[in-house]
């Protein structure tokens, strides 16, 4: 099972960017799907989920400016991004769990300046 996240790049402030989470190996349709980002010097945190049955989860901070969404013919789920901030420069990543472990993307950089 792998998940290959994708999408991060450079993008001004007040741009948007669509992060992309590819899976193999399982069905993300049956699965939660995290958002978490890490930002220099931080700690990863959560930023954004979906349940299997579509509940949408975000924190407070980012509600209204980013929005899960899947693909499930493309197994791919998607994270977009509005309005971006300098403080939302991170390195992106998706997240699963599969029989009891958490399986991680990659991760993909987002840097928001001018």
């Amino acid at each position: 099972v792998q998940l290959q996240a994708s999408g991060g790049g450079l993008v001004r402030p007040g741009g948007s960017l669509r992060l992309s989470c590819a899976a193999s190996g399982t069905n993300l349709s049956s699965k939660t799907i995290g958002w978490y980002r890490q930002a220099p010097g931080k700690q990863r945190e959560f930023a954004a989920g979906m349940s299997s049955g579509g509940d949408l989860n975000y924190v407070d901070s980012l509600e209204g400016r980013f929005a899960v969404s899947r693909d499930n013919a493309k197994n791919t789920a998607y994270l977009q991004m509005n309005s971006l901030k300098p403080e939302d420069t991170a390195v992106y990543y998706c997240k699963i769990r599969y029989w009891g472990r958490d399986i991680w993307g990659q991760g993909t950089q987002v840097t928001v300046s001018s």
